[in-house]
């Protein structure tokens, strides 16, 4: 059920400020020291970011998607870390359980995934199986009413914070592909299970990362998402979430892509060469100009797709055109951004050489640039040929 237009506006005014007084001040801070400070993250949970898509019966605020992106708009005009924290448990993380989980795990986890008393994170990504994620090694070998799950995940972020993972393994070991994979909740205080030390990334620093390694941890078939009916069952779980967290991430890109532009513009103004503010060449103004009719082209893509999904319109083929333009859209405006900027776009005092390299993340979490291609296309001729 959708906020009063009252709630949602005070809602949107609470996020503005957090972002403009508190999160964008220690964006450097976050970026130098790798970590975002405690006491943001207990700001987060008092203003019930960890809870956005989680139902208010669990706990969480029950955004619609159209409200949640609007949410996400904002977050996106600061360093991305800062989203990532509360990503998983708004996401894969919270919506696999809302979904198809029994009642009982969602009393379990959701209050307290919606509350940030939890962490969430979500393993699927291995070292030999990434975008072909069918094709995972990890295993979860029946034993009695258990299973015994061996493996390593690779790349998983919030995994160093996390107290619940989503861990993707392969329970039917005649299979080869999607089928005969089983998704699982497995605690962090699990024996046998370990994480690797920090990567070292490009950027989001802040937002971390490591592998996960399983080694004979031991779970109950309770912990399958949905119980043990749904055995082999778990790509079908994260087919049903990948719209409204390839919308999210483009929302979030529409945010950033905002945050650019409007700092490139004020630079513009305020730089002079041959005596004028370099706002006034025609080659910088064009340079802004693309930047704003490609972020006003992403975020009426997003808000349109947004109110289709409430109305439980199917719009797979529209959330991948949305997480594709956005995020190849966001490179190109962080590009112009560092050039419309010149050396100090490539100086780090400025910050905007850090957003070039945060945002190059986007074209290849959660779905790369060519698999939303690939969706998008196979969407098509499928529709094509059912005609």
């Amino acid at each position: 059920m959708a906020l009063d237009g009252e709630t949602l506006e005070q809602l949107l005014a609470t996020v503005d400020r957090f972002v403009e007084e508190r999160l964008r001040p220690l964006e450097q801070r976050v970026a130098e020291e790798d970590a975002i400070p405690p006491e943001i993250v207990e700001e987060m949970r008092r203003l019930g970011l960890f809870g956005l898509s989680i139902p208010e019966a669990y706990g969480g605020l029950g955004l619609t998607l159209v409200e949640e992106v609007q949410v996400a708009f904002r977050l996106g005009r600061t360093s991305p870390a800062f989203r990532s924290l509360i990503g998983t448990n708004n996401g894969i993380g919270s919506q696999g359980l809302v979904i198809d989980g029994t009642e009982e795990q969602r009393r379990h986890y959701l209050p307290r995934l919606a509350s940030g008393a939890l962490i969430g994170s979500f393993c699927l990504t291995e070292a030999s199986s990434g975008s072909d994620a069918g094709s995972l090694r990890m295993t979860a070998r029946a034993e009695g009413e258990n299973f015994l799950l061996n493996g390593t995940k690779r790349y998983i972020t919030n995994a160093p914070e996390a107290d619940l993972f989503t861990v993707f393994a392969r329970t039917d070991p005649a299979t080869r592909d999607a089928r005969g994979v089983t998704a699982f909740l497995v605690e962090a205080d699990t024996p046998g299970l370990s994480l690797g030390a920090h990567d070292k990334k490009m950027g989001q620093q802040g937002a971390h990362t490591c592998d996960v390694i399983f080694e004979d941890v031991r779970v109950p078939g309770s912990a399958i998402i949905g119980g043990p009916e749904r055995l082999n069952q778990g790509f079908k779980t994260a087919m049903k979430v990948l719209d409204r967290g390839r919308l999210h991430i483009a929302a979030v890109c529409v945010g950033v892509a905002e945050r650019l532009i409007e700092d490139s513009l004020r630079y513009a103004l305020e730089r002079e060469q041959f005596g004028q503010p370099i706002a006034e060449f025609q080659l910088i103004q064009a340079m802004l100009a693309d930047s704003r009719t490609e972020a006003y082209a992403a975020r009426c893509m997003v808000e349109e797709t947004a109110r289709r999904k409430d109305r439980e319109v199917p719009v797979s083929t529209e959330a991948a055109c949305c997480k594709l333009y956005a995020t190849e859209m966001v490179g190109r405006v962080a590009d112009r951004a560092v050039q419309i900027h010149g050396g100090a776009g490539y100086i780090a005092d400025y910050g905007i050489e850090r957003f070039y390299r945060d945002v190059r993340l986007f074209r290849i979490y959660e779905g790369t640039s060519q698999i939303q291609q690939l969706v998008i296309a196979r969407n098509m001729i499928r529709e094509a040929r059912g005609r």
